[in-house]
């Protein structure tokens, strides 16, 4: 079959798989409650194992990974504080503006080419509390893995050495880890480790582990206390939600070590796309083209679709619905393309 003709190899993003028939099936099956008053019992029962993966008290399950950032992060930073992140972050630069919408915090940036932690920078910029005529900075925020950098891997020695640093100077910790089980999958470090080393976390199911729907806030339980509270707030409490938590419980058991296949189909593809794939850590690529919007255009009409991060900047991104067969495909296409 040609591209014209053949499926189209969606690779614009790892948020687009489909339930499995299984998944599907432990969705149909799932005892429910009503998760508002706090009694369904498989949000419990995700609750409670996320928290324990990541080392921490207590979770809650969120509709989406911004919400859970959101509610994270507020749980750490109050209104006009601030917090410090990398330039190309997911919290600065693809939730619209939500942090500060809501809980009225404010951002400073230091830029690393491969998103990663420039403590020389973060020691620059923070900002003690000076009493009330300077932003005080309250908190950090890491991004792993990294999704606009090309899913790298933020070195546990760098984390260790920004705890030492947040330790040191009272400032604490988030962990954006909506890709944290790729990290996890691509360097061995358990995942209680990277918990083990911040104050709360968002993580996703719906992202490589497949799930439709779903992240969690994971943090002490006074923080997650409060985070149930601002999450009704802000309208994203929910009914009988169980049948969304039990394909996040599959997910965990079914769909977290074959996140190996999505790595080595991305280095598969950045070997095709002239992209050395020893820097490609996990499921994502990213490269410079003269176009992006026509690159974009141009693959998708040859059956894979990529999408445009700027005028210049293209990404693919492997996930659970991309087959050994789908990747090698896309790998012809992609070789052919002008660039």
């Amino acid at each position: 079959m040609t591209g014209s003709t053949a499926r189209p190899v969606d690779l614009r993003s790892d948020t687009l798989t489909s339930p499995t028939p299984a998944m599907r099936r432990a969705m149909a099956d799932a005892e429910v409650g009503d998760d508002v008053y706090g009694e369904d019992p498989t949000v419990r029962a995700l609750e409670e194992r996320v928290a324990a993966l990541l080392g921490h008290e207590a979770a809650l399950f969120c509709p989406t990974g911004s919400m859970a950032n959101v509610l994270a992060l507020r749980t750490l930073v109050g209104v006009g504080e601030e917090v410090l992140c990398e330039a190309r972050a997911h919290v600065a630069r693809a939730e619209l503006g939500a942090h500060a919408a809501y809980t009225g915090l404010t951002m400073r940036t230091w830029s690393d080419p491969r998103g990663g932690v420039d403590l020389a920078a973060v020691e620059d910029l923070f900002a003690p509390d000076l009493g009330p005529f300077f932003v005080a900075t309250r908190a950090v925020a890491i991004e792993n893995t990294h999704n606009f950098a090309g899913g790298t891997v933020v070195p546990l020695a760098d984390l260790e050495a920004l705890r030492a640093f947040a330790d040191g100077h009272g400032v604490r910790i988030h962990l954006d880890g909506a890709r944290i089980w790729n990290a996890h999958v691509a360097t061995g470090v358990p995942l209680a480790t990277y918990g083990g080393l911040v104050d709360v976390a968002a993580v996703c199911l719906s992202k490589g582990l497949g799930a439709p729907v779903g992240s969690l806030v994971v943090g002490s339980a006074d923080a997650v206390a409060e985070s149930r509270v601002w999450r009704k707030r802000m309208g994203g409490g929910m009914r009988q939600v169980g049948v969304l938590a039990a394909a996040g419980l599959h997910a965990l058991e079914h769909h977290l070590e074959r996140l190996a296949d999505d790595h080595a189909h991305a280095r598969l593809l950045a070997e095709a796309w002239d992209v050395d794939p020893a820097g490609v850590a996990t499921n994502i690529v990213v490269r410079e083209v003269g176009d992006a919007a026509a690159y974009v255009a141009a693959a998708a009409a040859a059956g894979v679709r990529v999408s445009a991060l700027g005028r210049t900047t293209v990404r693919l991104v492997t996930h659970l619905d991309v087959t050994r067969d789908d990747a090698e495909r896309a790998a012809r296409v992609l070789a052919a393309l002008p660039r």
